[in-house]
């Protein structure tokens, strides 16, 4: 059956129609997004000289897209932060960028709406920042009071056991329905945190503060919030928008080198879905990445952060754009869920099928072999897996991948590569044999 296919511009004209759109969205069908960086976006003011060192505005809008900077890293290194708009009417909120915003009180104040305030930790974070995070939450509010849990660290933790935990505190401490959930940590306390809001008195606000790589470009942002299930991984959750994103880019000065590669693995996915420039950059200035160059890491993690708010402002609960943001990871979290939550780290998964999926790509003759030579050797700079586990078996894929997110009425719904670089379909629509031959390719049996 021939696929139907709708480009990144179809989608910016159907964004008032989200609803229609997630309809047209079926087994059979796939939707095309081409690499949007020819459009423009109301931002003409951001790069003049005269804004160096001012405070930078970027609202992305269903009529805007996010475009590639062409400017140094350097430029967007501030003490005063960079903010990003997601763009989502009247449950729009800022993503704050810069060094030192968890010295800057009034940045969290101003999205605490009641009186009490329950951080949520993790053992190896809460050391380091949470007083921190406490004192910028109580400095000249005396009127706040804030209880912290703190959790155990690891993404074999994500579980509905560990949940409780975050429940037990809020009740024990009588927070009511004007209280604000905090998520201090990376990307399995955000999930649980939100998760948490969500269901607490049918939903609190809660404020994202990501210290993580993986958090701060990709899971932090968005509102995804949930935990796993032992047949499979965020399979339990809830679309919940946070209140505000603050990203304090010093929190990585404590991050192992582990972690900030598997971080690094979301922000190759970016110039391979959608940003083909982004790409470039990327293959120029991944060693200045790895070796932390904060004007590096800062530019990365805007970057990323524009092109996932336009993405979330377009397709918020994944009809259809959204899901494109998932390259790699149906594969991943297969890797991740039968290999044992947390003996990968969720960046490593999604690098080794990334790999996979591009090379689908190429076998379905979808892309140019150089695409797929390009992608191991940012992945090889970033020293992320380009290849499973050698226990993975092909059962072992199929049997995750039939309960993925993304299945439809039976068929699984991939990401694949489709064109030059930066361009992607979200498709059911491919010849199951060649999807069998990459199992194979990668797996000893």
């Amino acid at each position: 059956m021939a696929s139907s296919s709708l480009s990144a511009k179809q989608i910016l004209s159907l964004s008032t129609h989200r609803t229609s759109l997630s309809k047209s969205i079926t087994a059979d069908s796939s939707l095309r997004f081409r690499n949007p960086n020819s459009l423009s976006l109301r931002r003409s003011s951001l790069l003049s000289p005269s804004n160096v060192g001012r405070a930078r505005l970027l609202r992305v809008s269903s009529s805007s897209t996010a475009p590639v900077m062409d400017t140094s890293p350097s430029e967007t290194v501030s003490s005063v932060p960079t903010i990003v708009d997601v763009d989502l009417g009247d449950r729009s909120y800022p993503i704050y960028i810069g060094s030192g915003l968890l010295d800057q009180p009034d940045l969290l104040q101003r999205h605490i709406h009641g009186k009490r305030v329950l951080v949520v930790t993790n053992s190896t974070v809460a050391p380091i920042y949470l007083d921190k995070v406490v004192g910028a939450l109580t400095y000249g509010n005396p009127n706040v009071s804030v209880e912290s849990v703190i959790l155990p660290d690891g993404e074999k933790y994500k579980n509905m056991d560990t949940l409780m935990k975050v429940f037990d505190k809020a009740i024990e401490s009588r927070l009511d329905r004007r209280c604000t959930f905090v998520a201090l940590g990376g990307g399995v306390i955000g999930d649980m945190c939100g998760y948490a809001a969500a269901s607490f008195l049918r939903g609190v606000n809660f404020i994202q503060i990501p210290t993580t790589v993986m958090a701060q470009v990709d899971s932090s942002v968005g509102g995804k919030t949930g935990i796993n299930h032992h047949l499979g991984k965020n399979l339990i959750g809830a679309f919940y928008q946070p209140q505000c994103v603050l990203i304090d880019t010093d929190t990585l000065n404590t991050l192992p080198d582990r972690e900030l590669a598997s971080g690094l693995a979301e922000v190759v996915k970016y110039g391979l879905i959608r940003d083909a420039k982004f790409f470039e950059w990327q293959e120029k200035n991944m060693p200045a990445l790895m070796a932390r160059d904060p004007s590096a890491l800062a530019y990365a993690i805007k970057r990323s952060c524009e092109n996932k708010a336009e993405v979330v402002s377009l397709d918020e609960k994944e009809s259809g754009l959204r899901a494109t943001l998932n390259l790699g990871h149906t594969f991943g979290h297969a890797i991740e869920t039968s290999f044992g939550y947390g003996k990968w780290l969720h960046g490593e998964a999604v690098a080794a099928g990334m790999v996979m999926a591009v090379d689908m790509s190429y076998r379905l003759g979808w892309i140019d072999e150089s695409i797929m030579r390009r992608v191991h050797n940012i992945l090889q700079q970033a020293k992320l897996p380009t290849a499973p586990p050698e226990t993975m078996t092909v059962e072992m894929f199929k049997s995750v991948m039939a309960v993925d997110k993304k299945v439809a009425d039976g068929l699984l719904r991939l990401i694949l590569l489709k064109g030059p670089l930066g361009d992607c379909v979200f498709t059911g629509d491919y010849d199951r044999k060649v999807l069998d031959e990459t199992l194979h390719a990668f797996c000893k049996s």
